[in-house]
């Protein structure tokens, strides 16, 4: 996993950012192989995480280590140019628009994150990928990102042909619209 981001393909992640993409990708992928006993690059280590959570079986307790934890609190305090996430209400304000870069995205502690689907890092993995059905996930993110977690789960779980789930594009998208994404909501949870 940690030369794709050096791949040509990707030279739409800034460089500045490839090292925290490589460490939370990392740490997620650690974090499965430990709680499931899995091979990192087993199809089925991703559909089984893929099928918890849309099924709302995943017991969060259990899955996060704390350096994952850290690395969604350090994405939380330091939302670097929007590359991640931006609060929600920015997609409720005008969800035909493009949203600019570098929009004023100061979020109040209460405020709900959502991954910046318009943003460089997605569209990056969208112009990359070969799988229609992230590029469609990704597209209808982009018109409306109160998508909830276990519905881009269930689209995902079912990718044909299954060794679709460990291309990079799908397993960085898993890695940060679902695992981060959620651990950015319960991140109190573990103090």
């Amino acid at each position: 996993m940690n030369s794709f981001c050096q791949e040509t393909k990707f030279s739409c992640i800034p460089d500045a950012h490839r090292n925290l993409i490589l460490q939370a990708i990392s740490s997620f992928e650690n974090d499965l192989t430990t709680h499931y006993e899995m091979a990192e690059n087993d199809p089925e280590l991703y559909a089984t995480f893929l099928s918890q959570v849309a099924s709302l079986s995943l017991d969060l307790r259990k899955l996060p280590s704390s350096k994952s934890i850290a690395i969604a609190r350090d994405f939380k305090r330091k939302n670097i140019e929007n590359l991640f996430w931006i609060p929600l209400s920015e997609y409720e304000l005008d969800s035909t628009s493009a949203i600019d870069d570098t929009p004023n995205t100061t979020a109040t502690a209460q405020e709900v994150l959502t991954f910046n689907y318009r943003g460089d890092l997605m569209q990056c993995l969208k112009n990359n990928t070969q799988s229609l059905v992230l590029k469609q996930i990704i597209s209808d993110l982009s018109a409306n990102a109160n998508i909830s977690p276990s519905i881009i789960s269930s689209q995902l779980k079912n990718l044909e042909p299954q060794s679709d789930l460990i291309t990079e594009e799908v397993k960085m998208f898993i890695a940060f619209d679902i695992y981060y994404s959620i651990l950015l909501i319960i991140e109190n949870a573990f103090e």
